[in-house]
C-alpha cells in the first residue's frame, strides 16, 4: 500500500509571555519586546559614550527638583511592587535605581555596549529596560508569580537566592530565573557580556500613557541597536493583556 506523505506543521515557539494569573492581577502592564540576533557587544564606542553623557546631562536637567517618586512611570512601578509584597524603597525598579544613581552621583558608568544602549533609553523614557542573554535560556521566558523553588543567581553578589513565593519573576522552562522582583535585579546568567550575540529586550510600564511611552522607547532602542550593535535579524512586538505573547 502506498502511503500519502504526512504534512507536519511546526508550531512557532513562544519566546516570551505573561502568565494569565499575572495579567489578571496587573492588567495595566504594557511592554515592548525586541529579539535581536547576531548582535555585536563589547566596549562602548566613543561616539555613543558621548551621546550617553549628553543624555545623562539632559535627563538631570529635565528632572530638576522633582522627586523621583513623583514621576508617573516610577510611581506606578512603586504601586506594583507594593501590591506583590515588595517594599519599593528597599527594592527599587531598575529605572528608578538608574535615575537615583544619576541624580545623586551625576553619572552612570559605562558597562558594555548593549547595557549602555538600554540604560540611555531607560533614563530618557523613565522606564525599566532589561537586556537578557538568550544563550542560557531553555525554552521560553514567562513572567509569573514565583513558586519559591526556582533558581536564581544574583548578578550583584553572585550568590544563589531563590525567589520568595508570590514575587514576580522572569523564568524559563527549567526554572532558571533571569529577573527577580519583576524589574529589580537580573541574574548572573542573563546579563549581557562580551560573548552575547542573541538577546531578548523588554521595556515595561504601568502608568497612564504607558503604551505610547513604551512604543516610543522601543523605537528608540531599535534605532540604536541597528546603528551600533548591527544585528543580523531583529523583531519587535508590543504586548498587553490582549496580546501577551512574543515569538
Amino acid at each position: 500500500m502506498r502511503r500519502c506523505p504526512v504534512s507536519v506543521q511546526t508550531v512557532p515557539m513562544v519566546l516570551f509571555s505573561y502568565d494569565p494569573a499575572l495579567l489578571a492581577a496587573f492588567p495595566t502592564i504594557r511592554a515592548g519586546t525586541i529579539h535581536a540576533r547576531g548582535v555585536v557587544n563589547g566596549p562602548t564606542p566613543d561616539e555613543f559614550l558621548q551621546a550617553f553623557a549628553t543624555e545623562q546631562r539632559a535627563t538631570i536637567a529635565r528632572i530638576g527638583e522633582t522627586p523621583l517618586a513623583d514621576l508617573p512611570s516610577l510611581a506606578a512601578w512603586r504601586r506594583v511592587f507594593s501590591s506583590f509584597g515588595v517594599s519599593p524603597t528597599q527594592y527599587r525598579n531598575a529605572a528608578e535605581a538608574l535615575l537615583r544613581r544619576l541624580t545623586k552621583r551625576g553619572d552612570i558608568p559605562s558597562i558594555n555596549l548593549l547595557v549602555d544602549l538600554a540604560n540611555l533609553v531607560s533614563i530618557r523614557h523613565r522606564l525599566p529596560v532589561a537586556v537578557f542573554d538568550q544563550g542560557p535560556v531553555h525554552g521560553s521566558t514567562v513572567v509569573r508569580f514565583a513558586d519559591g523553588d526556582e533558581r536564581f543567581t544574583d548578578l550583584g553578589t553572585r550568590e544563589s537566592s531563590p525567589p520568595a513565593a508570590g514575587e514576580v519573576v522572569f523564568v524559563d522552562n527549567d526554572g532558571l530565573v533571569s529577573a527577580r522582583r519583576w524589574c529589580w535585579r537580573q541574574s548572573l546568567q542573563s546579563a549581557a557580556g562580551p560573548d552575547t550575540t542573541d538577546v531578548l529586550i523588554t521595556i515595561e510600564g504601568h502608568h497612564d500613557g504607558a503604551a505610547s511611552a513604551v512604543e516610543a522607547a522601543t523605537g528608540d532602542l531599535v534605532d540604536l541597536l541597528e546603528r551600533f550593535a548591527t544585528p543580523h535579524s531583529l523583531s519587535t512586538a508590543q504586548l498587553s493583556p490582549e496580546y501577551p505573547q512574543f515569538g
